[in-house]
């Protein structure tokens, strides 16, 4: 999809000499060193215009050997640099096409080498589409095609391929021409050359001999219709827009947001300074298209600066509830909502919807837009019901709207899913998720920021699912992603940071974990305020790993710290501030400062209850830290009616998240073995480790504390073979964990001592 849009572009494009120039001087840098390139890359500057396009392509390798892996690994700064020359190259195929008028059907073949991944493919794909980006050579003498195949078969990394084609000019509207009399190889290699984005469709493969195999092709002119829909509506959005302008959105539309700031910098640089209408609507669309290639690399205090250039420029000229003013005031709420200023964020959301209900109908394509915008900033302020009312209502209009595969869904699907995540509903989250996944797979490049975005929401959805190591081959992916799209401030670097910190924090491996959040705390403050919300949420994540290595000063001193910018910057019955509260009685717990730690839940309790679904499991898990500071102060029975609630809760809401429900297994089994029910006890013990032995590994301290909670129930039925077995799990894994002279360590060693001497 983008290659043809990228085509179309370059073929618009006015180039002049400088272009040229730009190609050269990148050609004699890559070619550096090579002494005999760099003399022929001069002969091309000062010769060009004596000799046809297609004379250069076949004569010369630096400009066939570079041009064509930039179309087909989608190079875009060497194929902007090229595109000179891609135009005059396609325009001569074009024109050796038309004088030609080739009526009849014809053979011609192709060989060439593929990677087994890229041969397995098209196996799998017959009567499938194959779709080659770059400009195509194939012959007419199969024995020169034959050669080539064999030859690349040679390469134990490749399949070598004959492809025989067949091509009917009356319906394929691709150009193609035989270099017959313009190439220099034209005699031996009865050459004909496609110019670029081919479309065939696969036929039968069959193998010749080992490593060498024939696949049939033919010429269409078809498409996939999903696609072609999708293709059209791109181009439609842009085609008021001139070439460098379209070129420098679409790098924007695939994530490309550097190499657009390159050429709206160019564009500016040449832009007239007249003071018309004309110009006026020119320049606003260059600033408004600017800022949002600034929004893309998470630089956000431009992208402001440049909506609210955009904005003033409409002012001037338009009249103040003119449509155009939508996506403007929609835009700059946007940035509003990304730095935290929700309130401004909803007066500009506003302003844009009342423009909309003036002049559109209830189901207009722009009205999807700025629903969905005002669910973003009602999801910020952790108001989930209202942002998935108006998410719902986005995707209602888009389903009308857009085509099936578009881009605009897939963030729809994507941003339901996250607030099912954040209502506590993973699995609903991961279905919308991978709905959005399976049209970003098939529209967008791999590379592109919108991907990792997905990634990394499956990934939280596997996290909170116990999935750890599925969910940290999802952060990685995302990581990888944006550290190749993305400036390495950008906030969501950091967000993923914290979510790879997050999975090794599970698996106990604090160093590392430590590092990652870290790196993400050090993005952060780079990037935002002082007070800004997700400082406070990396301040609570370290707070939580030193807590976990039983640092208690130092883990109240980041919750603190954290509940210190939350109670500034969120509304009073914000979720994050009940994490907080939770985190805060959770170590005045640890302290057996109970009095305090009870206040500090019953104050997250207060707030989940008027802001949270009756079922979601943070709730539950409130409940579950009452029911601990009951149970340490010897009030059994209350403790235990909480605990049944948060069980109840857990199986009833998640009951494909194991791991919540087995710590309410466990912590039941830990009520019933303080009153002395040391069956009943066990039986809710054996329930919680049948789950965990699936789904943690086997030296997590978890499975030490449970252990030693089944050695003492099975002293307590005077078991003393069956206790010393669990007590010797419990120290090996605390001992590999935390050392011989660790707290721990030494409490369940001298537990296993006193069993074996009643033994």
């Amino acid at each position: 999809m983008y290659s043809q849009i990228l085509k179309e572009i370059i073929l618009d494009i006015k180039h002049n000499k400088v272009a040229k120039k730009e190609f050269v001087d990148f050609c004699c840098t890559h070619y550096a060193d090579n002494d005999t390139q760099s003399n022929k890359i001069r002969d091309f500057e000062r010769l060009y215009e004596h000799h046809s396009p297609i004379w250069w392509y076949t004569k010369e390798p630096f400009i066939y050997a570079i041009l064509n892996k930039a179309l087909r690994t989608q190079e875009i700064d060497v194929i902007i640099k090229m595109g000179f020359f891609i135009q005059d190259l396609h325009r001569q195929i074009e024109q050796l096409h038309k004088e030609a008028n080739q009526t009849s059907k014809m053979i011609i073949y192709r060989g060439q080498g593929m990677s087994n991944d890229d041969f397995e493919k098209i196996k799998k794909s017959e009567g499938g589409l194959l779709s080659f980006n770059n400009f195509l050579s194939t012959s007419i003498d199969q024995d020169v095609s034959y050669s080539f195949a064999e030859s690349a078969g040679d390469n134990p990394q490749l399949i070598g391929i004959l492809f025989q084609i067949e091509i009917d000019p009356l319906i394929s509207t691709v150009s193609f021409a035989s270099l017959d009399n313009t190439s220099q190889y034209s005699d031996s290699e009865k050459e004909i050359l496609f110019s670029m984005h081919t479309v065939f469709r696969i036929g039968k493969i069959k193998k010749i001999k080992d490593r060498l195999w024939q696949g049939n092709l033919t010429l269409t002119n078809d498409n996939d219709q999903q696609l072609k829909q999708l293709t059209d509506h791109i181009r439609k959005e842009h085609q008021q827009k001139n070439g460098w302008h379209r070129m420098a959105v679409l790098m924007t539309t695939m994530g490309k947001f550097n190499k657009a700031l390159e050429i709206f910098n160019l564009i500016r640089e040449k832009s007239s300074t007249a003071n018309s209408n004309e110009q006026f609507v020119i320049d606003s669309a260059i600033y408004h298209d600017i800022a949002v290639a600034y929004r893309g690399i998470g630089d956000n205090p431009n992208a402001l600066a440049y909506f609210q250039k955009t904005l003033e420029m409409q002012r001037k000229f338009l009249p103040h509830n003119h449509p155009e003013l939508i996506t403007t005031y929609n835009n700059i709420g946007s940035i509003n909502d990304i730095m935290g200023n929700y309130s401004i964020a909803l007066s500009y959301y506003q302003m844009a919807l009342e423009i909309q209900k003036t002049f559109f109908p209830t189901d207009d394509p722009s009205l999807a837009i700025t629903y969905g915008n005002i669910g973003a900033v009602h999801n910020s302020m952790g108001n989930y019901p209202a942002a998935l009312s108006y998410y719902k209502q986005t995707l209602k209009i888009e389903h009308k709207s857009l085509p099936a595969n578009h881009p605009n869904l897939a963030a729809t699907y994507e941003q339901i899913g996250s607030i099912y995540g954040y209502m506590g509903d993973y699995s609903t989250a991961l279905s919308y998720h991978k709905k959005g996944l399976e049209i970003q797979q098939k529209t967008l490049p791999p590379d592109h920021p919108n991907l990792a975005n997905t990634y990394k929401n499956m990934g939280e959805g596997y996290r909170m699912l116990g999935d750890s190591s599925t969910a940290l081959s999802y952060y990685e992916k995302t990581l990888d992603i944006e550290l190749k799209s993305l400036q390495p401030s950008h906030p969501s670097i950091a967000n993923t940071y914290s979510c790879i910190a997050a999975i090794y924090h599970m698996l106990q491996n604090y160093p590392i974990a430590l590092s990652y959040y870290e790196k993400a705390l050090g993005i952060k403050q780079r990037s935002f305020p002082s007070d800004h919300p997700s400082i406070a949420k990396t301040y609570s994540e370290i707070g939580s790993l030193h807590e976990s290595i039983e640092d208690y000063s130092t883990a109240l001193s980041y919750y603190e710290k954290a509940l210190k910018i939350e109670q500034k910057s969120l509304p009073f019955n914000h979720p994050s501030l009940a994490y907080n509260y939770n985190k805060i009685g959770s170590v005045y717990d640890s302290m057996n400062n109970y009095p305090s730690a009870l206040s500090y839940y019953r104050k997250a309790l207060d707030i989940q209850q008027k802001s949270l679904p009756p079922n979601h499991a943070d709730l539950a898990n409130t409940y579950n830290n009452i029911a601990l500071i009951y149970q340490s102060t010897d009030n059994y029975s209350t403790a235990l009616s909480y605990y049944q609630k948060t069980l109840e809760m857990k199986e009833t809401s998640h009951p494909y998240n194991q791991s919540l429900i087995a710590t309410a297994y466990n912590n039941i089994g830990e009520m019933h073995r303080s009153k002395g029910d040391y069956l009943t006890a066990l039986s809710y013990y054996e329930k919680t480790l049948s789950i965990w032995q699936k789904f943690l590994p086997p030296n997590h301290t978890s499975l030490a504390i449970l252990n030693a909670n089944m050695a003492m129930a099975f002293k307590g039925l005077c078991q003393y073979k069956e206790a010393i077995k669990h007590a010797e799990q419990a120290v090996n894994i605390t001992r590999c964990n935390y050392g011989l002279r660790h707290s721990r360590t030494m409490a369940y060693q001298k537990l296993l001592d006193d069993l074996q001497r009643n033994e």
